[in-house]
């Protein structure tokens, strides 16, 4: 705490009535021992704003390049100097710096979160080049693992997990964005286009796959699917939620304080507020179909193979264009259809919304097993033919049309009767004698994914299903990988025509019955968006087999279509020709060999613009004035031509002008190697933040980190992080030892004016990567979907769980990759990780705790994969690590902490592994339960490794493993 803080409480005093009491430090000490204290209000250090204008705030101006201070032969870089000017000030003086073995390790954790072999120190320690130290930095920033390292630290502000979140907390596939910060950081993408792209990486020109899934950044927020919910209060949330990410992960500004009123410190009105949330509140809440580059380069051959072969058939058939001239002359238009004006009349579990177009789109729950009831008037006296259009949307899962987890549906039953104006109440069922589809699905047993538990085989086929009365059957929609995600249509012909002179009410019943048995874990086969509507017209009515796009080429002349448009006729006149089935056929082999892909949660910008308005107290059913997007007042202004795009605001956050963008993330990547950032409060650069230990420095690095100096650049272009990386590893502040005296300690406990070396527990993720790398287990693939590494089965079981989920433990090295890839699920955090601190993604975190708990040691000392990793140290330690003890113990001591014991550390280990072998030996444990975890294991040993020996090297790498030096940052 503050020296110079005080604290509130509520006192009771002997005899005393109850006391509002404020008491500096040394009155606390005075008062404690005389009263009892039941509440407590935490107070506040000394805060940031020496001007009482808040808008002239120090942090409310654009930073300037400080003068740096004059160099000593101590500095390395302007860093220290700066830092020098603030020590002797202090009349403090700077630490040695640390031993090459402790640099060694501390970059290896700092860049790129994983320890030293014993290999890489030994040859740091006897590279006696000038230059050595830089060399490591050159060769660390460039390894593929710093991405990783660095890529935790952004998706903690990016509030990445792989699950919803709420009751249901369903799975969600986004590992795409994860892999993109990956890239991203790795290539020092400058960090003006990695903001960018990450608010509207969409609405570049000719924007890549990879841009749209940098708006993923956007979209991590939580999702409430429980059952009624509105699925507006729940977008306004999650609308909440990106605007408090913005303002930490960007703006370095609490600007959610602004969601139900003015701010109460800082000069940004609510209205303020609600104009940089307008930027905002004009996306879909898209997922899209995403593709890895292996995966693109098998799309491309794909589609240069398919070219091939229509171009071979058109040369084949040089008369094609008149052919198809003779093929449209002889087309039917379709029948005059019209739309039904239904709504629902069912449970309202699932919400129904309805559509400009006249469809209906279900958001909300999910249930898996229902009937949808729609109800309205019959738009026509006669209907001859009942329509359904499963039609796409950006809401849905993979565009739709449905709201499976790979955008498809099953209709199991389509039925409608019919309620005669004449005779209210009274219901008469369509007796539907043919039915017809764009797109009949072969016939195929329904996937383990919708698996019911009843035991009985359902099947998921042709249009017919949907009106054969069994529900067991479905009309499925699923084309495979690449076409499963485009609108379809079917049609159903009753009896006989249906003769309603004096109007009638139609009511429709969709019967779903083909989801999973669990609605909490993506199981249901739902519609998502579909419209109803029905025809009076006469002879055979049937679906139409040509999607809207050739539809539409059609209509227009052909010495008038775009080459698209061409290419859509001709693929549709090609499959109508029956000589043409071979070519058909192969054509048909190329497109099934499509790539799965995955999905990732994007921001897509709606076609009509949503009104956005002033909300009172931030209650969405409470809309105010009106307002445009627009930015505060206070802060720099935007050009007047402006719009109201996420690529505006993107690039108004990264001008140059923006007084706290580069602070902020300055201060940040600081507090990643400091333990506390130039500014401890990382999300707060307004008037309620702290000052800043050293802000000529802050400013300083802010400019150098948007427009190097030429004198340091060396090949570091405009925002580039690993150019800030660099300077703060190769200066002198930072290679101090981490020692301290008591003196130093009392003065300066959190070590704000850098007289020493950063010490401090590891982050979790690095914690559990020291032991697996260590132990040699660690997997170093980089990159893809989220693993179930070993947990507790009963979390994900009820009551622990709101709704069972299915935790299937990775095998293989699958087990071992690297604590980022484990599968973050929302509401059932990674207890392994989360004893250590680490934030469960419910919202943006600039900022971890970090806390030294039993917790911990019991976490480290026998969690499944510490517990697996000590075996596997012990194993190598005997294998790799010599022909005595004391070498192979020297072997695993340095394989934790980089150095080797001192004779004392290596005697109190030896006397360990005498211990423990004596107890084995006695038949005191079993040895081989202990370092197979198997009591009678079936795999035969190598004749070097006996069973007492390797159990006892495993339980002493048990303690190496949790040795606090060991998880410890010095």
């Amino acid at each position: 705490m503050h020296p110079t803080a005080s604290i509130v409480f509520y006192c009771t005093l002997p005899g005393k009535p109850l006391a509002f009491k404020t008491l500096s430090l040394p009155m606390l000490r005075y008062f404690l021992p005389l009263g009892s204290l039941f509440a407590v209000v935490v107070a506040t250090p000394l805060r940031g704003a020496d001007e009482p204008d808040p808008k002239k705030h120090w942090a409310f101006k654009a930073p300037v390049r400080s003068a740096v201070p004059k160099a000593t032969p101590w500095v390395r870089n302007p860093i220290d100097a700066f830092v020098l000017q603030r020590l002797e000030s202090e009349k403090l003086t700077a630490s040695p710096e640390a031993d090459k073995i402790t640099l060694c390790r501390r970059l290896y954790l700092d860049l790129i979160g994983l320890p030293p072999t014993p290999k890489e120190v030994d040859e740091f320690v006897n590279d006696k080049a000038a230059d050595a130290y830089e060399k490591l930095v050159e060769k660390l920033l460039a390894s593929p693992h710093h991405g990783e390292r660095w890529a935790r630290w952004w998706l903690d502000a990016a509030r990445f997990a792989d699950s919803d979140g709420y009751e249901k907390d369903m799975s969600r596939q986004v590992w795409a964005y994860r892999e993109w910060v990956i890239k991203s950081l790795n290539a020092d993408m400058p960090y003006s286009q990695f903001v960018t792209e990450q608010l509207a990486g969409d609405q570049l020109p000719n924007a890549t796959q990879d841009q749209s899934v940098a708006t993923g950044f956007l979209r991590m927020s939580m999702l409430n699917e429980e059952g009624g919910v509105d699925p507006e209060q729940f977008r306004m949330d999650a609308m909440f939620d990106r605007m408090d990410a913005v303002g930490k992960a960007f703006l370095g500004l609490s600007v959610a304080c602004c969601q139900c009123h003015d701010h109460k410190f800082d000069p940004i009105s609510q209205e303020e507020y609600y104009r940089l949330f307008a930027y905002l509140n004009n996306d879909h809440e898209s997922e899209r179909v995403v593709y890895t580059p292996a995966e693109q380069m098998a799309i491309n051959g794909i589609r240069e193979r398919v070219r091939e072969i229509e171009m071979k058939l058109m040369e084949a058939n040089p008369t094609w264009q008149k052919r198809i001239a003779e093929w449209e002359a002889k087309l039917s238009p379709p029948p005059q259809w019209k739309t039904a004006p239904v709504e629902n009349a069912g449970d309202n579990s699932q919400r129904y919304i309805p559509q400009k177009d006249g469809s209906i789109l279900a958001q909300g729950y999910a249930p898996t097993k229902f009937s949808t009831l729609m109800r309205g008037p019959s738009p026509v006296k006669q209907i001859t033919a009942f329509r359904i259009e499963l039609l796409n949307d950006p809401n849905l899962p993979c565009n739709g049309p449905g709201r499976s987890a790979i955008g498809t549906s099953a209709l199991t039953e389509f039925m409608v009767e019919v309620e005669s104006a004449k005779e209210p109440g009274k219901r008469v069922k369509v007796k539907f004698v043919s039915a017809t589809a764009d797109f009949d699905q072969p016939e195929r047993e329904l996937e383990k994914r919708y698996d019911d538990k009843s035991g009985k085989k359902r099947i998921t086929g042709p249009i017919r299903f949907a009106i054969d009365g069994k529900d067991d059957t479905a009309w499925g929609i699923d084309a495979g990988p690449g076409r499963r995600n485009v609108p379809r249509n079917a049609v159903f012909v009753p009896e006989s025509p249906l003769e309603l002179p004096d109007g009638a009410t139609l009511q429709f019943n969709l019967k779903q019955l083909h989801g999973g048995w669990n609605s909490d874990d993506l199981m249901n086969h739902n519609l998502g968006r579909f419209r109803l509507s029905v025809t009076d017209a006469v002879g055979k009515v049937e679906a139409d087999s040509f999607p809207a796009h050739v539809r539409a080429a059609l209509a227009i002349p052909a010495e008038k279509r775009s080459k698209g448009q061409t290419e859509s006729v001709f693929n549709a006149w090609r499959l109508s020709v029956s000589e043409f089935k071979d070519t058909n056929d192969k054509i048909e082999a190329q497109l099934k060999a499509w790539p799965e892909g995955s999905t990732s949660l994007v921001a897509q910008m709606r076609g009509e613009p949503r009104e956005t308005r002033i909300l009172k107290r931030g209650d969405f059913l409470k809309p105010k004035e009106k307002v445009d997007a627009g930015v505060p007042a206070f802060l720099h202004q935007l050009p007047k031509d402006a719009d109201g795009s996420r690529l505006t605001l993107a690039k108004w956050i990264v001008d140059t002008r923006s007084p706290t963008t580069a602070r902020a993330l300055v201060n940040r990547v600081w507090q990643s190697y400091f333990g506390n950032g130039l500014m401890t409060t990382p999300e707060e650069f307004g008037t309620q933040g702290e000052k800043p230990s050293h802000p000529e420095l802050l400013d300083w690095l802010a400019v150098e980190f948007m427009e190097p100096s030429a004198p340091l650049r060396l090949a570091a272009t405009p925002w580039s992080i690993k150019h800030l990386h660099r300077l703060i590893v190769t200066s002198a502040t930072y290679r101090q030892s981490s020692r301290v005296t008591p003196e130093l300690l009392a003065k300066d406990p959190y070590n704000r004016l850098l007289a020493r070396g950063a010490r401090f527990r590891a982050d979790g993720e690095v914690v559990r990567d020291i032991a697996l790398s260590t132990s040699g287990l660690l997997n170093p693939k980089i990159g893809g979907p989220s693993v179930f590494t070993p947990a507790p089965q009963f979390l994900f079981q009820r009551p622990v769980s709101y709704g069972p989920f299915d935790w299937t433990e990775a095998t293989g090295d699958e087990r071992y990759r690297r604590a980022l890839y484990t599968f973050r699920r929302r509401s059932t955090p990674y207890p392994a990780l989360t004893v250590f601190d680490v934030p469960i993604g419910e919202a943006s975190c600039v900022k971890r705790t970090r806390s030294n708990t039993p917790l911990q040691a019991l976490t480290g000392l026998n969690e499944t994969l510490f517990v697996e990793s000590a075996r596997a140290l012990g194993k190598r330690a005997i294998l790799e690590g010599g022909t005595t003890d004391a070498d192979r113990l020297t072997f695993a001591f340095r394989a934790c902490v980089s150095r080797k014991p001192t004779a004392d550390e290596l005697a109190v280990l030896t006397g360990l592994l005498e211990k423990h072998r004596k107890r084995f030996a006695a038949g005191e444990g079993n040895a081989a339960e202990v370092a197979t975890g198997e009591k009678e294991p079936k795999a035969k040993l190598p004749a070097e490794l006996k069973m007492n020996d390797w159990a006892a090297f495993t339980l002493v790498a048990r303690v190496l493993l949790n040795l606090d030096e060991t998880v410890t940052k010095e």
